[in-house]
């Protein structure tokens, strides 16, 4: 991006960005046809940009910028299975468990595309056996409760599915647990009965720290009441490594392989899907994919000024490196999704919060920005007061369901309204004659939001958004030039840890550490 700054279409923005600083939100908004103009629809999704502080001519320019800095190449590759992930050697193709059974896309001169439906396959047909009480456990009852354990991509993605969509209480019921702190699977744990509880253990290493002591407490859990021999009937792995699997207890026909071109944060279309499939059945698991493979069609094909995932991604650019608003929010106005920020959260931030381009030159300009949110209208009563007065201006995604799925029209009604309120006055805010003459009652407007609208929180429309936010992320990566499928700084993380937990655990003296931490080493000291 070093040179990209250089370039006729940075300066282009540049200028245009100059020009926009008089651009009143209160005056664009007063013309009709400017909704027309500004709001796009993919896969059945209304995506309406107005209320950006942005044109048509802002749109364009963001457009030649996407050009210049090679988005549609770096897309074009992806897709084919180039290995874009450079610093892993590795493709990026959880794109590919979404695709039909007629695609191909070749990795290392494999066609990658009959093993992905070979695992949708196992999937579907243990999901079917789980859901119709065919699978049992070790005293012949039908299993009724899933444990996910895993964490980050391995959890967070699949937390957010289920949550959002597991309402009709046809299948099991899945929980989940995710943290180190003995706390998360010991809560669990002590609501359910070893005799039809399944475990789902997620990791593609089956190494990663926290996942493997939480699936040693839930082995331990099951065996004071059961034999080593119950094992295979209430454990299954999402996994590549088949020796741990094995040496685990887990048998290999209950191992859910995935492949490295998936990576953590985007892998709730793989096998680490399973917990979505036991918890919505696997019909409803399909069509998730297909809205996500939809997505991935309208983003492919979709003339630059219409495709909905490029405007989302060059509008961040817009704001993150011209206005440098250095924060996003995420507002979905339906408590089903409340988990739709965190999981965001984590495939933005480990994505393009980086300061070293692909190149390993270290950047002197803004990436990825802070990712937060909750659902409204639970936000209005927390930060939404810092949102619309503070210094900071943040852009906000309000995201809503036309369709609600439940019968209560008054709620619905109160809940629409509050939706375009907000948005209304961010971008229009409150004048002091409008407030009275009260200072402290003036918005400033001006504030940008996209205002999404999907038909109803189907499988279908969920898959679509995730995937379109998914692209998001790819396009602001290559246009800031950052891998965004690697995690270097979670690496750090568990580098460090280990010898500090050998320190912990008396095995090791506590030398070596500076002054802070050492000290602290010996107040958390076990006595």
């Amino acid at each position: 991006m070093t040179q990209l700054t250089n370039h006729p279409a940075w300066k282009a923005l540049n200028d245009h960005h100059h020009e926009m600083r008089d651009l009143s939100l209160r005056e664009e908004l007063a013309h009709e046809g400017r909704f027309s103009d500004l709001s796009r629809v993919a896969c059945g999704i209304l995506f309406d940009f107005s209320k950006h502080l942005a044109n048509k001519e802002t749109i364009n320019l963001l457009v030649d910028l996407a050009h210049a800095a090679k988005v549609d190449e770096m897309r074009a590759k992806m897709f084919a299975g180039v290995k874009i992930n450079n610093t892993e050697d590795r493709a990026v193709l959880h794109t590919a468990c979404r695709a039909p059974e007629t695609a191909e896309v070749v990795v290392d001169d494999e066609n990658i595309i009959p093993f992905v439906h070979q695992v949708l396959s196992q999937m579907e047909d243990f999901t079917h056996a789980v859901r119709s009480g065919e699978h049992k456990g070790y005293t012949d009852e039908a299993i009724t409760d899933v444990v996910n354990i895993g964490i980050g991509g391995s959890d967070l993605g699949p937390r957010f599915v289920v949550e959002a969509l597991q309402e009709d209480g046809s299948g099991p019921k899945v929980h989940f647990v995710s943290n180190v702190d003995g706390q998360d699977i010991a809560s669990v744990l002590k609501k359910l009965k070893p005799e039809t509880t399944l475990f789902v253990i997620a990791s593609k290493t089956f190494a990663t720290e926290e996942t493997m002591l939480n699936a040693q407490m839930a082995k331990d859990w099951l065996l004071k009441s059961a034999t080593t021999d119950a094992i295979p009937k209430h454990f299954v792995a999402l996994s590549t490594n088949a020796k741990g699997v094995k040496d685990f207890g887990i048998s290999l026909s209950n191992m859910f392989p995935f492949r490295d071109w998936v990576g953590g944060r985007y892998s709730l279309w793989s096998a680490i899907g399973l917990s979505i499939s036991l918890a919505v059945g696997f019909d409803n698991f399909r069509k998730l994919l297909d809205g996500a493979h939809d997505m991935d069609q309208h983003f492919q094909n979709a003339e630059p000024k219409d495709n909905v995932p490029l405007l989302m991604g060059m509008l961040g650019v817009w704001y993150r490196n011209f206005y440098n608003y250095s924060a996003h929010l995420l507002l979905p106005y339906d408590v089903r999704m409340d988990k739709m920020a965190k999981f965001i959260q984590q495939m933005d931030m480990e994505s393009n919060g980086k300061a070293v381009d692909r190149e390993g030159h270290h950047m002197s300009y803004a990436t990825g920005p802070l990712i937060f949110g909750e659902p409204g209208t639970d936000s209005q009563h927390s930060f939404m007061q810092w949102v619309h007065q503070s210094a900071d201006v943040v852009p906000v995604d309000f995201m809503i369901c036309k369709e609600p799925h439940h019968a209560l029209a008054a709620n619905h009604a109160s809940l629409c309204a509050n939706f375009l309120a907000q948005s209304r006055a961010l971008a229009l805010g409150q004048t002091l004659e409008e407030a009275k003459g009260d200072p402290s009652r003036v918005f400033t407007g001006n504030r940008p939001s996209t205002s999404i609208v999907l038909p109803k929180l189907s499988p279908y429309h969920l898959g679509a958004l995730i995937a379109a936010y998914e692209h998001k992320v790819f396009v602001q990566g290559v246009v800031w030039g950052v891998n965004s499928f690697d995690q270097p700084g979670v690496e750090l993380g568990k580098k460090l840890a280990k010898p500090i937990k050998e320190i912990l655990e008396g095995r090791t003296p506590n030398a070596g550490m500076d002054s802070s931490t050492s000290h602290l080493i010996n107040v958390l000291m076990p006595r």
